[in-house]
């Protein structure tokens, strides 16, 4: 479902209706599907917005929006020129048989604006263009130009309308083309527009602390920040007050600098998140910003949003949750590994601004353990292992290396918990917030897990609650050796996070309420919601009813976006792995299946980690250790083959 279709749906003011939607929402009022009811335009009864699917007999289906309906069907002569995947608005009639159908009668949102496709020539040296995304042949025309003069492997980016070229992206063959197709593939985007940069350029690239009286001044305080090494932009500082046990978390002031309406609100709201590839990342923000005057730099004096959390003592439990605007002065910048440094091994520097934030950083270090210990008697730590790339100046990746939780990332991460579930606590959860939600699994997912499980060899008994299911299997997974594995698993199962207007809690954390607060710089939510927690503080009536008038859409563009953003970064992940494993064709490696059945996959083994490949061979079981072959390579859509060689024993993996 669009943000606009959910505006449509709950009812909007016509101001509401974002710049891209207003020819739509005009041709809908024209033929009456929108109608004014209590001063908010919504649909008209006899109307359903959805995203159409079309099945490959031809027909459509407009997904339900509520559980009492039914998807509605779409006959083939009535999807005008509605594609599979677009947002439509159908009317609903009634079909000779009697059972309720629909009509397209517009389409609000297109599933693409445009195809990636390249030229290609088969072994009998036929001529096509290639749909990048499907692998199927499609059309290209570019006036003046015969495209079949192009070298073979050339990439172009195709109006999905008129089949016109809009740009040539360059070779196959280059590397480095793989950032603009990846990029292009889900909208992602690299340059800003001159009037967000004008904006940007015009704003301060300094704080005179004697312009914000208002706010309250914590520059007195010894504040830190701990991020990673490669950092630029810094959302987050911490103090922590030992006398009284009371948490500082500062957030970069985002809010502050960024009104709404603005060129740089607006294309923040069409970015959603900062996107993050290996050797670049591409902001939510201009630089100018992100990098700069909202970062939270040390040794100069930055805007922030605070979160001020006072624990008990003995229980660790919250006893006073105060949020206000203020000013800080970091102190010092630290990396994950210079802090893990010194948890491990004490600190052997001699400056003295570093041992007297370490005077409180190492008891908080201690607090957040067992705030750690504490939560995972309700929550889940799912091993998972993220997978970081090096790429040279020539774009081909050189190595890979596994990343893994430290001391460090665990103080900072219990940190930015306790502020995030502060702000959410501060809403019903009724429709008056943004939420980071996680459902509970879904039954017929956790059965699904569970015979999976059981072709292994790993059975649980029956629990009544599914958080006690998931820990048996995490338990029994371990006694197997197979902890990463089966989390990986049990990770697919359940339902994806997301953001809504609607608290149902988080079942991975195990929290009632939780939020995103902590991370403005890079994603849009978190913006939205320093926003909803400023109207409380300042009891403005007015702003607070117009961001939660479209909080409904704005969560389902957020969490669409996000999708959208992993997709991005998953997608140029494996087209370099695509392009390691062209050089590796013919050779041998040992690998573990990590899914079995007709589509099976297994990840190799050696330097170069992280490498999923397609299976083919009999009797494949999972988590079966093998020999495999690299047969094939498609770099055009990142699709690894191989073929099982044999079995390992499991003596010889274990050498």
């Amino acid at each position: 479902m669009s943000a606009f279709a959910v505006q449509l749906i709950n009812g909007c003011l016509s101001s509401d209706i974002e710049e891209e939607n207003k020819n739509a929402f005009r041709e809908l009022q024209h033929i009456g599907a929108v109608e004014e009811r209590n001063g908010l335009w919504k649909l008209n009864s006899l109307y359903r917005a959805g995203r159409l699917y079309i099945s490959n007999d031809g027909r459509g289906y407009v997904e339900a929006e509520f559980k009492e309906q039914k998807d509605l069907l779409i006959e083939p002569d009535h999807l005008g020129e509605a594609k599979n995947g677009d947002v439509v608005v159908a009317k609903r009639i009634i079909a000779r048989r009697g059972r309720a159908s629909g009509k397209v009668v517009a389409v609000i949102q297109k599933a693409h604006l445009f195809s990636i496709a390249y030229t290609h020539r088969d072994e009998e040296d036929r001529f096509s263009i290639i749909d990048l995304r499907t692998g199927e042949p499609t059309h290209a025309v570019m006036p003046g130009m015969d495209i079949k003069a192009f070298k073979v492997g050339t990439v172009m980016k195709v109006d999905i309308d008129t089949d016109e070229v809009l740009e040539v992206f360059g070779h196959l063959g280059d590397p480095k083309i793989d950032e603009k197709i990846s990029l292009a593939l889900y909208n992602r985007h690299d340059l800003f527009p001159p009037e967000c940069i004008r904006e940007a350029l015009g704003i301060e690239s300094e704080v005179t602390k004697s312009e914000h009286s208002e706010r309250i001044d914590l520059t007195h305080l010894d504040f830190c920040t701990i991020d990673p090494v490669t950092a630029k932009d810094f959302d987050d500082a911490i103090y922590f007050d030992m006398e009284n046990y009371t948490l500082y978390v500062a957030i970069a002031d985002v809010s502050h600098y960024v009104p709404y309406f603005t060129h740089i609100d607006k294309e923040a709201k069409k970015r959603g998140f900062t996107t993050y590839l290996p050797h670049k990342s591409f902001p939510m923000l201009p630089r100018e910003l992100s990098e700069n005057i909202c970062s939270l730099k040390p040794k100069v004096d930055r805007l922030a949003f605070v979160a001020k959390i006072t624990l008990e003592k003995g229980s660790l439990k919250p006893l006073k949750e105060e949020f206000f605007e203020a000013i800080i002065h970091s102190r010092h910048r630290f990396n994950y590994d210079a802090v893990d440094d010194i948890i491990s091994k004490g600190y052997q520097g001699n400056d003295q601004t570093i041992a007297r934030i370490l005077h409180w950083l190492m008891p908080l270090q201690k607090i957040t353990q067992r705030l750690r210990k504490e939560r995972l008697k309700h929550g889940f730590d799912f091993r998972s292992e993220e997978i970081k790339l090096t790429i040279n100046e020539n774009h081909e990746l050189v190595s890979t290396q596994i990343e893994t939780g430290t001391p460090s990332h665990s103080l900072i991460e219990e940190c930015m918990l306790l502020a995030n579930q502060a702000a959410a606590k501060r809403f019903s959860g009724d429709g008056d917030g943004i939420f980071r939600i996680h459902e509970p699994p879904q039954l017929s997912k956790i059965e699904s897990l569970l015979t999976e499980l059981a072709a292994i060899g790993l059975y649980v008994e029956e629990y009544e609650e599914s958080p006690d299911l998931i820990r048996a299997i995490q338990k029994e997974a371990e006694k197997m050796g197979l902890s990463s594995e089966v989390d990986a698993m049990i990770i697919k199962s359940l339902r994806q996070a997301s953001y809504s207007a609607h608290n149902v809690g988080h079942f991975g954390l195990g929290f009632g309420y939780y939020s995103h607060f902590t991370s403005p710089i890079r994603r849009y939510a978190d913006l939205i919601l320093h926003r909803l927690i400023k109207t409380q503080l300042r009891d403005d009536k007015e702003e607070a009813e117009y961001l939660l008038r479209n909080i409904d859409p704005l969560c389902v563009r957020v969490s669409e976006l996000e999708r959208e953003t992993t997709k991005t970064e998953w997608d140029f992940r494996d087209r370099k792995f695509a392009r390691w494993a062209e050089k590796q064709k013919g050779m041998f490696f040992e690998a573990e299946v990590i899914e079995a059945g007709e589509s099976a996959k297994a990840v190799l083994k050696g330097e170069i980690q992280g490498v999923t490949v397609n299976l083919r061979g009999d009797n494949i079981m999972l988590f079966d250790k093998v020999r495999v072959m690299i047969t094939e390579v498609n770099i055009a859509q990142a699709v690894i083959m191989a073929e099982l060689v044999n079995k390992l024993e499991k003596e010889i993996t274990e050498l």
